[in-house]
């Protein structure tokens, strides 16, 4: 190789070692433990206190589970029904009761083959303004409006034990 060609490439090594880089960490916010916890405890005993055995299970913004919580006396199928709850609200930032509706309108929809998607309602999504950063889900209870609620239960709470991070909530 010739002596141009080392130059240039000493040069070119130079230059991309003292160029800034251009890549910025993404700011997000993420639901903690507590609060996961707080809002799993609080849907589990609002259910308990009507006189339903629910299991809950809450999700982070990647679909993670954070916490899952089977409900004293409640069957086994609750833990997988309560997370595909929680995966599909939080994967299409919607109630997963609407799933129902949006599968009705396109039988087609390619959503329904994804392990882990239901159209099930009782999970909620939880969001910090317009950002969903998780959701939560219920099974056990009967009735579509009852989950949804007992869902919708369980995340008030986590704005009175957690306000630093869900002050600014919007919990739908």
């Amino acid at each position: 190789m010739s002596v141009v060609l080392y130059r240039l490439a000493g040069i070119g090594l130079a230059c991309a070692l003292t160029t800034p880089a251009g890549a910025q960490l993404l700011p997000h916010k993420d639901l903690s433990a507590n609060m996961a916890v707080t809002i799993a405890q609080t849907a589990i005993a609002t259910c308990t206190a009507a006189g339903y055995r629910v299991s809950a299970t809450v999700v982070g913004r990647n679909g993670e589970v954070l916490v899952q919580i089977r409900g004293d006396g409640t069957g086994p199928h609750t833990m997988e029904n309560s997370f595909n709850k929680a995966y599909t609200s939080r994967t299409f930032r919607i109630p997963s009761g609407e799933m129902e509706e949006r599968l009705k309108k396109n039988p087609q929809m390619g959503a329904q083959f994804l392990t882990g998607f239901t159209t099930a309602r009782g999970a909620l999504p939880v969001k910090v303004g317009e950002e969903v950063i998780g959701a939560a889900g219920v099974s056990g209870a009967p009735g579509r409006s009852l989950r949804a609620g007992r869902a919708r239960q369980g995340r008030r709470p986590a704005q009175v034990a957690a306000p630093r991070e869900a002050h600014s909530a919007k919990f739908e």
